[in-house]
């Protein structure tokens, strides 16, 4: 499979927020958001092995441990990553899948913990989500929402309640745009939504969602890649 790194630093998103994580960041993405931090991930990286993966990973937290498969969009490798993910499964590991849910989720394991990224109409690829994945997702699944203004707020809440997200996953999460150019500070000045604002309409409404923020962007540099 084609990767572009694989790093082992502290979750900055999700209910998993503060855990070591290893991540495996999967090159390629079919998707062009505006908003995208991770835009080194749509060529180039190197072409390894299944095998030569796993071993990275043992090697980064050996005896099991959190890893989460990332992108780009790492759906578009499904051939060898689910085999992957299978494998880390078996040798104990928990395992994270983030995904757009643009492409079809239903060979994804079962213990894997799937974390959905449904585009919002800013991102310029709203529309994307493919709506027969809601089928495949599970308890312990979580749907994230990135968020950039009033729209994308107005668009995720109507999407969560028409959908019953919050009786069908672990958890619905609002979560505001970092800008692109972000760095220096590591504070909520480079958010396009200002996180206090979001969290008043969320109060204001009794969004049945939480609030996340990237949490390794207040512990970095925002520019730095690979933490």
């Amino acid at each position: 499979m084609q990767i572009t790194e694989i790093y082992k630093s502290v979750q900055g998103e999700s209910t998993h927020a503060g855990l070591l994580c290893v991540f495996v960041r999967l090159t390629g993405c079919n998707l062009r958001c505006s908003w995208c931090d991770s835009e080194y991930t749509f060529q180039g990286g190197c072409k390894m092995e299944t095998q030569a993966v796993l071993d990275e990973v043992r090697r980064l937290s050996p005896g099991g441990g959190l890893v989460e498969i990332t992108g780009g969009e790492p759906m578009l490798q499904e051939r060898e990553v689910v085999p992957l993910m299978q494998q880390l499964l078996h040798d104990g590991y928990q395992v994270l899948l983030e995904t757009s849910g643009e492409r079809p989720l239903a060979r994804v394991p079962a213990g894997v913990v799937k974390i959905v990224d449904v585009k919002c109409p800013n991102s310029g690829e709203g529309g994307t989500f493919c709506e027969e994945n809601l089928e495949s997702l599970s308890p312990q699944d979580e749907i994230k929402f990135v968020l950039s203004n009033r729209a994308d707020y107005d668009f995720a809440l109507e999407f969560t309640r028409r959908h019953n997200l919050a009786a069908r996953v672990n958890a619905v999460l609002f979560s505001p745009v970092f800008r692109k150019d972000a760095t220096g500070a590591r504070d909520s000045s480079h958010c396009q939504l200002d996180p206090q604002e979001l969290a008043e309409w969320m109060i204001a409404d009794d969004a049945p969602a939480r609030l996340g923020l990237q949490l390794h962007k207040f512990v970095w540099d925002p520019a730095v890649k690979g933490v």
